[in-house]
């Protein structure tokens, strides 16, 4: 059985999915004919397309399969989309050609989907050192996984709104067994060699005979073959493709799901000379909560400066002072630094 994962939803939402909705509301929100933003509505409909009754679990699973092209681009610029809805909206319209690259850039697109993407061929597989594929073939066609979100079953889904009044509607839903995206939803087979979980910090050894493998495989491969290896490859092929001139390339590598916050904090140090790393690194709201990354960000020329201008305002006095007197840095943000520092001292 899947774990449960717990979805937060709008008291808007939520007002669809109590045991004391009549059901004609029901049937009007799996239809989408509810005036909700798009995330609360593909939600609300993941939800219905697990409801008891069939007609509304069918008009929902409808719903889904239909939404057009202009709307889940605008769902997909949401950054922040919870993986598991990702995987749903992934499985049943990743042939859409003007979605894929969406999909594939999404930062929260889950390993096991973007193997999937890359044993559907909109991703290419990176290979281990002995020259073999990455990532094993499934047996489920693209039509089967989309078909399967019908028979969903197993883990459970809970919905929260942190509002008291909405307790019900939770237990509601935790009773109905609302399903895990992962169960019914999950053509994704069990990941290559190369793209087991690594998201541990321990430092890359360079003169092993793998790394030093991938290294000159990475020498002959086109830039697309690169692009794939960066967004799904392990961490010895992210440390290789970091550094790679292209900025497609090293950008993609600091979209791989799997990076760790480790490997952020050494890009953040360097002297990179891509600034869209930089930018991609600033708009992670997970990994600037780190006052070493924010403090890496600070001191980064190549960090954009209103990105910089920002984080300088959480700096502690030291690296305040440090900052104030950096040649390395644009005077714009050596001039911050100085004025937040003293202000700091005058509010003592």
């Amino acid at each position: 059985m899947a774990d449960k994962v717990t979805f937060k939803v709008s008291s808007a939402a939520a007002a669809y999915l109590g045991a004391d909705t009549p059901r004609q509301d029901k049937l009007k929100a799996a239809a989408g004919e509810v005036p909700l933003p798009p995330k609360d509505l593909v939600l609300l409909l993941y939800y219905l397309c697990h409801d008891a009754d069939p007609e509304v679990k069918g008009t929902a699973v409808a719903s889904l399969r239909s939404l057009p092209s202009p709307f889940l681009s605008q769902l997909l610029s949401d950054r922040e989309l919870h993986p598991r809805i990702l995987d749903v909206l992934l499985q049943l319209h990743f042939n859409k050609p003007e979605l894929t690259p969406l999909f594939a850039d999404h930062p929260m697109l889950s390993e096991k989907a973007a193997c999937f993407l890359v044993r559907q061929g909109v991703l290419p597989c990176p290979t281990t050192a002995a020259g073999e594929p990455a990532a094993e073939a499934v047996s489920e066609t693209p039509a089967q996984a989309a078909e399967e979100i019908d028979s969903a079953g197993g883990g459970q889904a809970e919905a929260g709104t942190g509002e008291p009044r909405q307790r019900e509607e939770r237990r509601h839903l935790a009773k109905d067994g609302l399903d895990d995206a992962a169960q019914g939803l999950e053509p994704f087979a069990e990941d290559g060699p190369a793209l087991g979980p690594d998201r541990d910090d321990t430092p890359v050894d360079e003169k092993s005979q793998e790394f030093q493998s991938k290294y000159q495989m990475a020498q002959n491969m086109g830039v697309g073959e690169k692009i794939k290896a960066a967004l799904t490859g392990d961490k010895e092929w992210r440390s290789i493709l970091i550094k790679d001139s292209n900025k497609l390339v090293s950008v993609a590598v600091v979209r791989n799901p799997r990076i760790s916050d480790g490997e952020v904090l050494a890009i953040a140090k360097s002297a990179v000379q891509n600034e869209e790393i930089m930018r991609v690194i600033c708009a992670n709201k997970e990994w600037v909560k780190s006052p070493l990354i924010r403090k890496a960000l600070a001191e980064n020329n190549k960090t954009p400066i209103p990105a910089a201008l920002r984080f300088v305002a959480t700096l502690c006095e030291k690296d305040l002072s440090a900052l104030a007197r950096s040649k390395n840095v644009a005077t714009v943000v050596a001039s911050q630094a100085r004025r937040t520092l003293m202000a700091k001292r005058d509010g003592r």
